[in-house]
Order: C-alpha cells, then structure tokens, then sequence
C-alpha cells in the first residue's frame, strides 16, 4: 500500500495553517451541494508534505470515504509520464525530436491535410511536412480527439470509431494505424490542438524498445521511484474511486467501469495513480529528473521539456485551436507534455512564470512550481470535469496561504 502523510508543520514551509484551511472548506462545500462526490488534496513544498486532505465519498452509495490511498483514473494526467518515458529514450540517442514519426510508424508516411468538404467525401492535400516527434509531444502534429465537434476530422474520427470508448478490440497499435489513416487538421507544426499525440508516442516508445508500453514504464519510471500502484490496471479494485457522471440536473450518477485490464494501453489518458505515487513524480520532476537516489531524467532534459516551445514565444491563446480550459491559454505556453506559465500577469492568476502543469477529465489536476520549490496534486473522479471546473480556484486558494 502507498502511504502518504504529512511531514512536517506547514508554517515551516511557509504556510499560513489558518490560511490552508480556506482550502478544505472550499471543496468541503462542493461535497455538500454535490459538485463532486469526493477530493484529495496533496502540497509539498521543499520537498515536505506540508498539506494533505480529504473529504466526501470515493463510493457515494456504499458510503466509502476518499482515503490517502484511493486509487484514482488520473485521465490525462497520464500525458506528462508518457511524455517523459519518451525522454529517456532521447537521452539514449535512441531518437531525435526531429525525427520523422514515419521512421519508426511507417502508417504515418504521406500523411495529408483536410482542407473541404464533409467528413464523408472531404477534399485533402499532401501535407508538406511531416509529423515529427517534437509534433507529438508539443500537440502541434495536427491530430485531434473526436469529443471536441468541433471540426469536420474531429467528425471523421467519430465516424471511424473514436466515439467515447475506443473501439473494442483494438490494442495500442490498432488504434494508431487508423488514426494514421484520418486526414490531419492543419499542416504539422503550424497550430496547437490538445489530441491523440500522446497515445501515439506509447506506440512509438513500444516499436522503439520492443517492451509493451506498461512494462516499459514500469521498468522506467515507477520501479525506480517506488510509484508501486500506478499503472493500467488497479492493484487493489476495493479501493478505487467510483467514476461519477451528472445528470443534466446536476446529479451525480456512477458510470460504468471499465475493464479491469483494457485492451488499449493509452499513455495518453490510461493510468490509475494514488496521490503518494504521484507525488513521487511531481518531486522528481522538481528536483531535475531525480528522487530518492534515483535519476529518470538529467535535469537540462527536464528544464527543456518545461519551457515554451511554442514558436516565437506564443502562447496558446494565440497559437492554439478554442478548446476547453479551465484558466486563462493567455501567458500560458506548452512544453514536452506540459502546460507553463510565461507570463502569470497575463494568464491573469496568482502563480509563477515557469509553473508547470497538466489536468486529467475526471477531475485531477497537478502543477509543479520551480520558483517556489512547490508541487500541488488534486484528485476527484467525476466526468466531465469541465461541468465543474476547480484549478483556478485550486491555484488562487494555495498561493493565497504561501505568507513568506
């Protein structure tokens, strides 16, 4: 079992604790009028557990309380630990992040560009460049994900059986073949759109070092951290968090669970985490790619992955397709599988430039703040988490305590 505690007094850290408590009350009330069915709240500064705190149920009907080592579907918060699974194949030269994608998924040769038409008879163009790693990993490849309906691919992948679950019987690389088929929604490189880049990249790590994507992070990342029950399948089902969905008059409805082993082994949105084991990679990502003795990253591979790549410094507000977000895209740039802060005024919230974060669609969402030796992770397991946003009220509560 993971175990997660406190550390020491916040005060020692810099903490207000009559301060802090702001914090539980807020979410406490979102139990109470049934906004959430439950949360977990986890702060560490300095390398301290400086806050943790639960409330409401992980089981509303059989009564059962979110503990420290409730196991949660993190969603897509599952993107950053792709993302860096990749790396450790970049600091062995295994690849480059110029590399075509179609020298080791050959499917994504010639790809093409949609430019007319309805998705059953659209007009596409040869696209002029191709796809290449640093595409996937920035989400500027030109991919998209169907939930969006938005445009005419994000149709086409509905209609090839991207529409909620993934198609059935479709592993990894079944799925990736035929996204690899769907026209792209603008030329690689040119716009931002949050997509299916990152289950592509597990595909890439398992061609690029023969091992299934579950075991390679395994052996990668969580053996080496000590992030014992995180993966693909719960280790433990009687303490999983029961995944809530809202009626349209705001009631919260379990939904159906799904397959203690999936088919589809997706580093994009795929792994079930507890807050402990989470926190050991958040620390690690703080300390430039090392915890406890163990190294995943040199620590310029970190600091690359979380700067800006967008070109020419924009942010996402400027360079990205209007999809959901519960903060400000502006002063918000993206890194190698991060968001980052490179302007707080602009982004309009108390924080950090070089802030780095991500969120998950059930209602998870972590950040790490280098400035202020910070990381903050919070998990709840209702979906869409859009119906009930909380990271910026999340990120004001906690800078709000911060006193030195």
């Amino acid at each position: 079992m993971s175990g997660v505690s406190l550390t020491c007094d916040p005060a020692k850290v810099g903490f207000d604790p009559a301060r802090l408590a702001r914090i539980d009350g807020y979410f406490a009330a979102g139990v109470d009028d049934g906004r959430w069915p439950g949360w977990l709240i986890l702060i560490s500064r300095k390398g301290e557990i400086a806050h943790l705190s639960t409330g409401g149920r992980r089981d509303i009907s059989a009564g059962l309380p979110v503990e420290p080592d409730t196991l949660f579907r993190i969603y897509s918060m599952s993107k950053p630990v792709t993302s860096v699974a990749v790396m450790t194949l970049y600091e062995e030269g295994r690849l480059l992040l110029t590399d075509p994608v179609a020298a080791y998924l050959p499917e994504f040769a010639d790809m093409r560009v949609y430019q007319s038409g309805p998705a059953a008879a659209p007009s596409t163009r040869p696209a002029a460049e191709p796809i290449r790693i640093w595409h996937l990993l920035t989400h500027t490849a030109g991919l998209t994900y169907e939930f969006y309906r938005q445009s005419v691919v994000d149709e086409m992948y509905r209609a090839a059986g991207f529409d909620g679950p993934y198609p059935t019987g479709l592993d990894l690389a079944g799925c990736v073949e035929r996204w690899a088929r769907l026209p792209l929604l603008f030329e690689p490189g040119s716009e931002w759109n949050y997509s299916v880049a990152t289950d592509v990249l597990g595909r890439l790590i398992e061609v690029i070092s023969g091992l299934p994507l579950d075991r390679f992070l395994a052996e990668r990342i969580f053996e080496p951290l000590g992030m014992r029950e995180t993966g693909f399948e719960p280790v433990d089902p009687e303490r999983m968090a029961t995944l809530y969905g809202q009626t349209p008059d705001g009631r919260l409805v379990p939904m159906p669970p799904p397959p203690q082993r999936p088919a589809l082994l997706s580093g994009g949105h795929g792994l079930i985490s507890t807050a402990g084991d989470y926190h050991r990679f958040t620390q690690m990502l703080l300390r430039g790619g090392e915890f406890e003795g163990a190294r995943v990253l040199g620590p310029r591979a970190v600091s690359y992955m979380t700067r800006n790549h967008l070109p020419g410094g924009a942010d996402l507000e400027e360079f990205g397709r209007r999809v959901f977000s519960e903060i400000s895209n502006s002063g918000m740039g993206f890194g190698l599988g991060f968001a980052v802060v490179q302007d707080a005024v602009k982004q309009k919230g108390l924080g950090s430039e070089g802030e780095y974060s991500w969120g998950g669609a059930a209602g998870t969402a972590f950040w790490v703040d280098p400035a202020e030796e910070l990381t903050v992770i919070f998990l709840s397991q209702f979906i869409p988490s859009s119906v009930q946003p909380i990271f910026g009220q999340l990120r004001q509560l906690v800078y709000q305590a911060l006193i030195d």
